[in-house]
């Protein structure tokens, strides 16, 4: 498949593509007639790709996470990285749950305005 096919089947942005074209060390081989060619196993690796976005690693995260999976041994590391993400998504969680217990003590000294009429 070619990077427009890729991008419109997966919704992937063509920013996400083109860098992972130029992380990959193997791409000319991945070249037909000019344009990339993507294979099952780039799929895999952009749907990865994709999911570390969302969680909200930046790109240079990305590329560094994508760099550690090549290499063997390096699976603490990668762990610590996950887990690193994963208590700044707890912090954001525990923030926003502050916001929602503000809001909804708001909402209710409303009501009882309300009912005091």
């Amino acid at each position: 498949m070619t990077i427009q096919e890729v991008s419109e089947r997966y919704n992937i942005p063509m920013e996400i593509l083109k860098e992972y074209e130029n992380w990959e060390k193997d791409g000319s081989a991945k070249k037909a007639m000019g344009a990339w060619q993507y294979d099952d196993t780039d799929l895999e690796r952009l749907s990865l790709i994709v999911s570390l976005y969302n969680m909200g690693f930046e790109g240079t995260e990305v590329a560094s996470y994508m760099k550690l999976l090549e290499q063997e041994g390096t699976e603490t590391q990668r762990m610590r990285m996950l887990n690193k993400k994963r208590y700044c998504i707890l912090d954001q969680i525990h923030t926003q749950e502050k916001l929602l217990e503000q809001l909804d003590y708001l909402r209710y000294r409303i009501r009882k305005q309300q009912e005091a009429k």
